[in-house]
């Protein structure tokens, strides 16, 4: 967390655009990685909009906006989005309308970044990986068919600039490498008919033209700027490129995380450290099975999904919430379901989405709320 001076630095900051901040945050999270059922982007404001400073919180809630007002910032970014169903009225007849009212009142917009920021490595799950000092982490889940082929034939003269133009724009990166191709020589054959303007050759005379086969692998999500980035260098008119999907798991985009201890410790051991360093009130856990705990798999917020993963995956415990009573049998003395509650599984997301900013705006202001949004509590 940072100092008040540190804060009175930021707020020196011009005004930007939304924009320019949500590109980011989407450079980071796509919104093409979050579930179906979400709403995670921006839900109230004009992207266009100016920006001076911004209130990060986990939820977005009247108390939150009202927090905002009082510290004059401008946009909420929220973990959770206040909307997940349409509105057909604003009648500030529940909290969710409210909300939305007194934000827009307020000219405040909101902004959620939710599931795509647990999809992705660096993100929820990893930022719980970290707290716990876990090792050579990974996600747990990785997501299939995001990964794509594009293969582009190149006459010689040009094979330089055209796979460059193609790394540039975010084709070749393979964990935690970039520039990934594969090239192979040959050549192509063509005959330009009326009406053709080829850069090579005569109309109605076969051309024969060395060329190379270049081969790359890229998200999904990057597809557009990639094959606008290739024609923009290709020499030729008629650009002959195929794009092929891929089954493949993307590595860094996912659910859960799964990572190791630097030691292991007993299973009393971990539950004490868990509490302390996840800052749980309360956990719920399984039978304990009498080994040591190496290996450990997490997933922010309700993971319950993930139980099969983590058994695959070899991890002794798996840390989530949201658990219900006929669920924990599925342990079946396998794993250890540790149970910290929603809350206390995402609340240090508002640091890291501090900590994701602040590295990149370095003289923004945003700030963290003082409100605590858990709607649950605990009577000890």
């Amino acid at each position: 967390m940072s100092t008040i001076s540190e804060q009175i630095i930021r707020q020196r900051k011009k005004k930007m655009k939304i924009r320019e901040l949500t590109g980011y945050l989407e450079s980071i999270a796509p919104l093409a990685y979050q579930e179906a059922y979400d709403n995670s982007g921006l839900i109230v404001g004009n992207p266009d909009d100016e920006i001076s400073k911004a209130l990060i919180s986990l939820d977005c809630t009247e108390e939150v906006v009202e927090d905002a007002i009082r510290k004059g910032c401008d946009i909420i970014i929220s973990h959770h989005p206040i909307v997940f169903k349409g509105l057909k009225k604003f009648n500030g007849r529940n909290y969710v309308e409210r909300t939305i009212l007194k934000a827009i009142k307020n000219n405040i917009a909101l902004y959620a970044i939710h599931t795509n920021l647990d999809n992705v490595f660096g993100g929820v799950s990893t930022k719980i990986t970290e707290r716990l000092g876990l090792e050579s982490t990974a996600i747990l889940s990785p997501k299939s068919n995001l990964l794509k082929k594009l293969i582009v034939y190149v006459p010689r003269t040009h094979v330089e600039e055209v796979r460059n133009a193609l790394f540039d724009a975010g084709a070749g990166a393979i964990g935690n490498y970039d520039q990934c191709s594969y090239n192979t020589v040959g050549y192509g054959t063509f005959r330009g008919l009326d009406g053709a303007t080829p850069a090579i050759g005569q109309i109605g005379e076969q051309e024969r033209v060395e060329e190379t086969k270049i081969e790359v692998v890229y998200p999904a999500v990057k597809e557009r700027a990639i094959v606008v980035a290739m024609y923009a260098a290709h020499p030729y008119e008629e650009v002959a490129y195929n794009i092929v999907s891929l089954d493949n798991g993307l590595q860094n985009v996912g659910s859960g995380a799964i990572g190791n201890l630097p030691h292991p410790m007993s299973e009393a051991s971990f539950l004490v450290y868990v509490k302390e360093k996840l800052n749980a009130q309360v956990i719920r856990y399984t039978q304990l099975r009498g080994k040591e705990v190496s290996r450990v798999a997490v997933c922010g917020g309700a993971g319950g999904f993930l139980l099969s993963e983590a058994k695959r995956s070899g991890a002794d415990v798996f840390i989530t919430a949201d658990y219900k009573y006929h669920e924990f049998f599925d342990a079946e003395g396998e794993i250890v379901i540790a149970d910290i509650g929603h809350y206390e599984s995402e609340q240090f997301t508002q640091e890291l989405l501090l900590e994701i900013i602040q590295k990149k705006f370095v003289n923004f202001a945003v700030l963290l709320t003082e409100i605590e949004t858990n709607p649950v509590k605990y009577y000890i």
